[in-house]
């Protein structure tokens, strides 16, 4: 047990070491490294022989780190040689990790609403800046990664800096597109969902303005090209700046989300009160005239019949939510005439989070899901089902990834690092994961055994790491096999707005190299 005595101090000398740091005015988000640190140096550093078990799942906000990791083009900064390195994602965080043995592949799912329109022979067009162009693409498409016959997939470049500098140049990528006539045209529009992660109440209000001037091009483009035009969201967050008089909110939310329907010369249609994202698809077919598969399980929408459209233009807000009493609502206090005049016609009240969606239930929505929910017109178990399931039914630990991995670790003499996220509940990810691989390491005599966990500071309360530490450091002495050697923020470990230099790298260089703030392991 001396191994597991060793880990619960590492646990306890890193939780007294995060609370030193909140004294001088760090967070749990950007919390900067801490290392474990013994005699000869840092301790429980990835090496080549080694394997790591990227225990996060969803996928946006890994795929940097992962890069870092198993890109052999990877020029971003300098790394160090880890060959061999076997590398296990929990799922697959993007297409181009398709070669690593993925321990939850995603399920590949047929008659989606690009597909359809493909078999139909017609054109479609799939439009979003940098932030959001997987999701319009590879998880509408139900994890396809090749653009279907016909279709057209444009992407236009973020600005994090300053989202809102995106939308003219997806206006003008808009209308060039729309002037070819697509049958569907699908754009995203991310500005809500970025700026909405803000604590500020201003900027959001500058965002709602913004998207709402971007909505009224739009509007005038779809009229101009003789488009029947669906507005909606995958998830709710800009609506909802948190309680009158509490904590701003800056994480996405269980809210219901708008679905509208504008014809080319303004009409409007009775609609169904109440749905789910995955009514989306059914709806926009029965416009086209085009059967529903059978694989559709969602339904259409609309509650009259309708002369066949000829064109359908799918804008989606992303992050654009439907606000609830007693909570300030940015898009209610910004100068929106056009969501104003817009919000007045028939609107399908749609659920984006929980069971709606496949997730947990009471879960809050996200843009995976709700992008994936949108094009496969039904409700498509998410990952983090998945994986519950096979933890309750045990496959977890049959999984042929993770046993990949500890068996190479222990043939090559190397060790095994686990890298997760210190959280009991959010969208990318749960320290029951680690938890449950510490308990196969176990089981299967790997002792060698690195923890890397990275704190949350979203799905969490502010100043809960500690707590949350602790007990995870419990969890780990029953197991009896692990240490905690590596301790950082989210926001850099997992950005995902291309700071390779200034974020990535950091948590890159604390788990192969050792920077960071030293924990000595033998005070």
């Amino acid at each position: 047990m001396a191994e597991a005595s060793q880990g619960l101090r590492s646990v306890e000398l890193m939780a007294e070491r995060v609370e030193a740091l909140y004294e001088e005015g760090h967070t749990d988000y950007w919390l900067p490294a801490l290392v474990l640190t013994g005699p000869q140096g840092p301790i429980g550093r990835v090496r080549a022989g080694d394997s790591l078990i990227f225990c996060c799942r969803r996928g946006e906000r890994e795929i940097q780190l992962t890069r870092a990791f198993v890109d052999e083009e990877f020029t971003e900064f300098p790394r160090r040689r880890l060959e061999p390195l076997t590398f296990v994602p929990l799922t697959l965080y993007h297409p181009d990790f398709r070669h690593l043995p993925v321990a939850f592949a995603p399920q590949r799912l047929d008659d989606t609403l690009g597909e359809v329109i493909s078999r139909q022979g017609r054109a479609q067009l799939r439009l979003a800046e940098k932030e959001k162009y997987a999701h319009v693409t590879y998880f509408f498409s139900g994890g396809r990664t090749e653009p279907f016959p016909g279709e057209v997939d444009r992407g236009v470049p973020s600005f994090l800096d300053d989202p809102p500098r995106a939308l003219p140049l997806l206006l003008s990528a808009l209308e060039e597109e729309l002037s070819l006539r697509p049958t569907l045209a699908v754009v995203n529009v991310a500005t809500g969902d970025i700026m909405g992660h803000y604590a500020e109440l201003g900027p959001k209000v500058r965002c709602a303005e913004e998207v709402d001037r971007a909505l009224g091009a739009i509007l005038k483009l779809a009229e101009k090209n003789g488009y029947w035009t669906a507005v909606t969201a995958d998830h709710g967050l800009l609506e909802d700046h948190g309680p009158k008089g509490g904590p701003p909110n800056v994480s996405h939310t269980t809210n219901l989300v708008p679905f509208l329907l504008l014809g080319p010369r303004g009409e409007s249609l009775d609609l169904a009160k109440e749905g789910i994202l995955g009514d989306v698809a059914p709806t926009i077919l029965q416009l086209l005239d085009i059967p529903r598969p059978a694989a559709m399980t969602g339904r259409s929408l609309l509650l009259e019949r309708v002369p066949r459209a000829d064109r359908v233009l799918l804008v989606i807000l992303d992050g654009w939510g439907l606000g609830k009493a007693g909570h300030v609502n940015p898009i209610e206090l910004a100068r929106t005439p056009n969501w104003d005049e817009l919000s007045q016609r028939p609107m399908v009240q749609l659920a984006a989070s929980g069971e709606a969606v496949g997730l947990l239930s009471g879960r809050k929505g996200n843009s995976e899901a709700g992008h994936m929910n949108l094009g496969a017109g039904r409700v498509v178990p998410q990952d983090e089902v998945r994986i519950k399931q096979a933890i309750e039914t045990g496959n977890f630990s049959e999984n042929p990834a993770f046993h990949l991995a500890i068996e190479d670790a222990r043939a090559r003499v190397g060790a095994l690092h686990l890298l997760g996220l210190l959280s009991e509940k959010s969208s990318h990810g749960s320290m029951e994961y680690v938890l449950e691989l510490l308990k196969l390491a176990r089981r299967k005599g790997c002792l060698r055994v690195f923890v890397h966990l990275i704190t949350d500071g979203r799905s969490t309360q502010p100043g809960s790491a500690p707590a949350l530490l602790r007990g995870f450091g419990k969890e780990m002495e029953r197991i009896g096999v692990g240490t905690l050697v590596t301790l950082v923020g989210r926001g850099l470990a997992l950005d995902r707005g291309g700071d390779y230099v200034g974020k990535t790298r950091k948590a890159y260089r604390a788990l192969v190299l050792g920077e960071g703030i030293p924990v000595p392991l033998d005070n």
